[in-house]
């Protein structure tokens, strides 16, 4: 079974990232506030860019969580998140950026990372996206929206060493496909995150991927 889903997706308006629907807005609300915390990491105070023309997933989990940090100023803050788990995916003419403003003398300055471009994808296993805005076109195999986030089997499972609510709303497939992707992100995280084509520059002001 294939479900293709059109649209740009919001935190404020829906929690769960490609399936614009109530229930799973209030489920996902239910899991954090149950304490959930996503990536294995401190997050940074900065969120960042990434796009890409097309990201080929095979087993597909997403819940919802939190992703915990600080801000520029050091304070402690708390991030709503999709978590976007593949057992492996291949990624085609990938962008990531990310602005650090205030630099002294130079104001800000963009880091800009492009990888996958030269018709060799970028190859991840057991990636996991802590996503706040995602846009895309996007279609899956054999979903099931609803199961228990501790439940699913599809994917690679609730990310290692953070914690979520094994009873929580979660969906998963076979596989998923996005292409036109534009996303706002917190965390990446990978077992293996090869980059074909690596090209990083630093541009000073503001240059991101969109």
């Amino acid at each position: 079974m294939s479900s293709p889903v059109r649209g740009g997706t919001r935190w404020r308006r829906f929690a769960v990232v490609m399936v614009p629907t109530v229930a799973a807005t209030a489920a996902i609300g239910v899991a954090m506030a149950q304490g959930a915390l996503a990536a294995s990491f401190s997050v940074s105070g900065q969120d960042f860019k990434v796009t890409a023309d097309r990201l080929d997933g095979k087993g597909f989990v997403q819940y919802g969580s939190l992703a915990e940090g600080n801000d520029l100023e050091g304070k402690p803050t708390l991030h709503p998140v999709a978590v976007s788990g593949f057992k492996s995916a291949d990624i085609t003419n990938m962008c990531q950026s990310v602005v650090t403003p205030n630099v002294p003398v130079f104001g800000s300055v963009s880091l800009m990372l492009r990888a996958g471009t030269g018709g060799t994808p970028v190859k991840a296993e057991n990636l996991y996206l802590d996503v706040a805005e995602l846009d895309a076109d996007a279609e899956f195999k054999n979903i099931d929206i609803g199961v228990a986030a501790g439940s699913a089997d599809k994917g690679p499972g609730i990310q290692p060493k953070t914690e979520a609510n094994k009873f929580g709303f979660a969906q998963q497939a076979d596989e998923a496909v996005l292409t036109k992707v534009k996303q706002r992100a917190w965390a990446t995280s990978a077992g293996t995150f090869k980059l074909s084509g690596l090209n990083l520059r630093l541009h000073k002001g503001v240059k991101e991927c969109y």
